[in-house]
């Protein structure tokens, strides 16, 4: 991952030294200028949206159609989607360190929405929803380290966590500006729309 966060130019993982040591391009040109294109630049956009949430390109392309589809602009429809899928809103609380540990979390079965048992981290979170850790999980070590280091990540103003319930609870669903990432929208339906 930390290739690819080089390729990119931004870091994907968060937290990650090694992109933090050598911020160019990875490889034996990486510091030697690479022509830029338009297209090239809206690629990266993409890779970059589609890489930072953990997505695979034929369901990133399947969020784009949906995002197109519904009324609004498409970038932030787009950007919504992505924010509220279960595995990002864990991540979000706080209770994985990176997308890929809450993406696991999720697999393994160890959240409940709205009371039901829920392990598919593409799950589209609603207005109101509720999400617990499930009672035989709570002294699981990634949950007691998350109780414990509550408050060291900005929890987005789109939810409320309750640390010592381990609960999630969701106001609304994110608009753009509540979602803090580094990327232009208008640069991945730019690309999209040129198919």
């Amino acid at each position: 991952m930390t290739k690819k966060s080089r390729r990119l130019g931004v870091d994907l993982v968060g937290g990650d030294a090694a992109y933090e040591r050598r911020p160019y391009p990875p490889g034996q040109h990486g510091r030697a200028r690479v022509k830029e294109s338009e297209y090239r630049t809206q690629l990266q956009e993409k890779q970059k949206a589609r890489l930072t949430y953990g997505v695979l390109e034929r369901q990133f392309h399947r969020y784009y159609v949906e995002a197109n589809r519904r009324p609004g602009k498409t970038g932030d429809n787009l950007l919504q989607l992505l924010e509220s899928r279960l595995d990002n809103v864990v991540y979000r609380a706080g209770f994985a360190r990176t997308r890929r540990h809450a993406r696991q979390l999720v697999v393994h079965g160890h959240f409940r929405v709205n009371g039901k048992k829920v392990d598919i981290p593409s799950y589209q979170v609603s207005q109101f929803d509720v999400i617990d850790v499930r009672e035989k999980s709570l002294e699981m070590t990634p949950f007691i380290i998350a109780r414990e280091t509550h408050g060291e990540r900005v929890v987005p103003a789109w939810m409320d966590v309750q640390p010592n319930r381990m609960r999630i609870l969701i106001h609304s669903l994110p608009v753009r500006a509540q979602i803090d990432l580094p990327i232009q929208e208008q640069l991945i339906v730019e690309f999209y729309s040129k198919k």
